[in-house]
């Protein structure tokens, strides 16, 4: 057992070895521990059906149509038929996983989850693919922001938000075995794969990547990483020790861990590719206005759209990588030492700033392109 005042990474979350060494880290979609464990899931208990609207091979449920085409149901483009389809195969037996972009299933087909999954508590599996802005490209109207919001809400409703592709891969194989609804979130642009197959792995259970005791960082999903990335530089730097908490599971949470790190870090930064409010900054803070108050800054999409742009040119124009977490984490300092702060976050600012050269480089670009006739 650690003391209270050792720090550093947590050796018993059993990370990768090379976890701060970017260019020997493994990238990898989020969605492919996906395909890979629902193919498991499959092989395991033939009740295990998939559902699609027309997206199989970038949802990653093309390996499970493979294996097992006598349990997949190609809908279409009909992503607002597939949680009542999916209910019905429930009531029947069958272990449903209905697989769509995040902006169409849970985006446009939430009314029906709610009613005809959630309400009925119904054995249901919805899978959220390319959620968040790391879709880059594809623009705000596929960077699904919302949805963490929109599912926690839900009674009955689990939402999972694993890290990286192995934690994907267990998370699917987990909730295929959970009786009751579920929502898996996940993403399509590679990120790092931080975790190995020791690393524990529990839905309702957080863990704790990273001893310290100066703040607590609580993330889900691949942003993760930057939370690591950002706390390890911050005790190099500064001697300012983070602790590091996965939170993957955003409902059922885990009320006890957020309490024990408000009782002994005195300050909590919240990390997700999400919006800001109502996703796992909304439950945290919620937990902790019950529980025991203390000071509180989130990194998250800041009640806006999202932008077009590469993946990583977006997460940085949003203020959502490790640059900005380091920034969250000066400001919640000193507001747990009794510091006056700006009313508007420093990490905001900077992201705001950094968005708008961005802008103005990706319209130069353009321009340079435009034949002079046009000027």
């Amino acid at each position: 057992m650690r003391s209270k005042t050792q720090s550093g990474i947590n050796r018993e979350a059993w990370l990768a070895r090379d976890l701060f060494d970017e260019k020997k880290l493994r990238q990898t979609p989020t969605r492919n521990g996906f395909g890979e464990g629902l193919v498991e899931a499959g092989r395991v208990n033939k009740n295990i059906v998939v559902l699609c609207a027309d997206l199989t091979e970038s949802t990653r449920v093309l390996p499970f149509k493979e294996a097992y085409p006598d349990r997949f149901v190609q809908l279409g483009v009909s992503e607002q038929s597939m949680p009542s389809i999916a209910a019905g195969m429930a009531m029947a037996g069958k272990i449903p996983f209905i697989a769509s972009y995040a902006c169409f299933s849970p985006g446009r087909n939430w009314e029906q989850i709610r009613t005809t999954v959630a309400l009925n508590n119904m054995n249901v599996k919805i899978a959220g693919a390319h959620a968040g802005v790391s879709v880059g490209p594809d623009g705000a109207t596929h960077q699904m922001i919302e949805d963490l919001a929109i599912m926690r809400v839900l009674p009955n409703m689990n939402v999972v938000v694993p890290c990286d592709t192995i934690e994907t891969r267990k998370a699917t194989e987990t909730i295929a075995k959970l009786v009751g609804p579920c929502y898996l979130r996940f993403a399509r642009e590679k990120s790092p794969v931080f975790t190995t197959i020791k690393t524990p792995f529990k839905i309702g259970r957080a863990e704790t990547y990273r001893f310290g005791q100066d703040v607590t960082i609580i993330g889900a999903g691949p942003l993760l990483y930057e939370a690591l990335l950002a706390a390890e530089r911050l005790s190099k730097d500064f001697g300012i020790e983070c602790r590091v908490v996965n939170m993957h599971t955003i409902k059922p949470l885990d009320v006890k861990t957020i309490v024990k790190a408000a009782k002994e870090t005195g300050a909590i930064v919240t990390v997700e590719e999400a919006q800001a409010a109502g996703g796992l900054a909304g439950a945290v803070a919620e937990t902790i206005s019950l529980t025991t108050p203390v000071p509180m800054e989130r990194i998250g999409v800041q009640d806006r759209f999202g932008e077009s742009g590469t993946p990583r040119e977006v997460q940085e124009g949003l203020g959502l990588t490790a640059e900005f977490i380091a920034l969250a984490v000066d400001r919640v300092l000193r507001r747990k030492h009794g510091q006056r702060v700006p009313d508007v976050p420093a990490h905001v600012l900077a992201a705001q700033e950094k968005l708008v050269k961005m802008q103005k480089a990706v319209m130069d670009a353009a321009l340079k392109k435009v034949p002079r006739k046009w000027k």
